[in-house]
């Protein structure tokens, strides 16, 4: 009968990029699988399963309270709306419309991205500030924390900060600065993990609240994600994205994530409403997490690491290419294999290799990031065993095509 895909028709690939959402993300460890199909097989109250789901964030990140989202994305677009509006179910009812409140998000220009587009949804303006003149390639700074500090006013709603190894201001100091000033700092780190203690390291360095990714190296699903950080900031995006089709009156949630006295009623369906998440997610998320905890680093750090060597020397002695085990500059632990394509001697640049794996059978997606410099990259993350070796007789077939 074949999976589930060639019974809809439906081609699979080999993913040798990583856990990008386009190629579907993270393979799913059995547990995680068997948890989900437990999960749907039995309803649920989805106010006390995201209530218990905080209580286990809150202990594997040290927040106060966290929250199962459909993705980091969605998470973004939550902890901003519950800065805008606070407990306030009416501004919650009138968003995207932020006229009247605090609708302003202060950003360095080097954190901007694509994915911040979650946050502008909310009936924001991103506030730039600084110039990166480290990576324009005309200096050696980037945005100060005091520029960050000038550019909060009353209209500030928040502060958003983009974590990579390379970010500059510190978070730290962005957090003094934007506390000095009563403003939250939202932390985007949907990619940070691992290792392990980023988990806890962007609360215990003064975020207010933090996004990360449940379908990236975690290994839960792809529609996951965490937002964990300040009780009321969680509350507020826990408002906007629940369903709240029920009277005031039977509306009954376990008061420690929310209190239900804090509030003159219930918000209508919120912003982040479409933004839905199953209690198939949420399980699958909450077991993935458990579970990336318990590997450990250097057992995880071995694992893909193995798997990278073991296609590295699978695609050794190919014609016009050198091929190298590389480290992930983004993600300690993890390695990937660079092969730099001799693009006279073969008589096609990268992007044409990349577009015959991905063309060929089995369709086999590398990474493009540095495919202008000559350079096809394979990343582990999400290779099985079974596919070192597919992955390396595709590629020698391409590159001795024109042999």
């Amino acid at each position: 009968m074949g999976d589930v895909f060639e019974r809809l028709g439906i081609p699979t690939i080999i993913n040798a990029k990583g856990t990008a959402t386009r190629l579907s993300g993270a393979l799913l460890a059995p547990e995680v699988v068997e948890a989900m199909a437990e999960a749907s097989r039995t309803p649920v109250d989805m106010t006390v399963l995201q209530a218990r789901a905080s209580e286990i964030i809150a202990e594997a990140t040290g927040a106060e309270a966290g929250y199962v989202t459909s993705g980091a994305a969605a998470g973004l677009l939550l902890g901003t709306a519950a800065a805008v509006t606070g407990l306030d179910p009416a501004r919650m009812n009138r968003l995207p419309d932020t006229r009247g409140m605090a609708n302003r998000v202060v950003v360095a220009r080097s954190h901007r991205n694509f994915y911040d587009h979650a946050v502008r949804t909310c009936g924001v303006r991103l506030v730039e500030v600084g110039l990166a003149d480290r990576f324009a390639g005309a200096g050696v700074r980037d945005t100060e924390a005091w520029e960050i500090e000038a550019a909060i006013d009353a209209r500030t709603a928040a502060v958003l900060y983009v974590a990579q190894p390379h970010s500059q201001p510190s978070l730290p100091d962005v957090v003094a600065v934007a506390r000095a000033r009563g403003v939250p700092v939202i932390v985007d780190a949907a990619a940070q993990l691992p290792p392990a203690a980023n988990l806890r390291r962007f609360i215990a360095e003064g975020a207010d609240l933090v996004v990360f990714s449940g379908g990236k190296a975690l290994g839960g699903p792809q529609a996951s994600g965490i937002l964990a950080g300040r009780r009321d900031l969680i509350q507020a995006a826990a408002l906007q994205h629940l369903d709240t089709d029920i009277h005031f009156a039977q509306w009954n949630p376990p008061p420690a994530f929310l209190d239900k006295s804090r509030l003159p009623g219930l918000p209508q369906h919120g912003i982040g409403r479409p933004c839905k998440v199953g209690r198939e997610e949420v399980v699958g998320l909450l077991v993935a997490l458990r579970r990336f905890i318990a590997e450990g680093d250097a057992a995880r750090e071995a694992r893909w690491t193995a798997r990278a060597e073991a296609l590295r020397d699978a695609l050794a002695d190919l014609p016009h290419a050198e091929v190298t085990l590389v480290p992930d500059s983004y993600r300690p632990g993890m390695a990937g294999v660079r092969l730099r394509l001799d693009e006279a001697a073969a008589g096609f640049d990268a992007m044409a290799l990349l577009n015959r794996l991905a063309a060929g059978e089995p369709s086999v997606h590398a990474d493009n990031s540095q495919v202008g410099d000559g350079i096809v990259g394979f990343a582990p993350i999400c290779l099985r065993d079974a596919d070192i070796d597919i992955v390396a007789r595709r590629v020698a077939q391409e590159l001795r095509r024109n042999s």
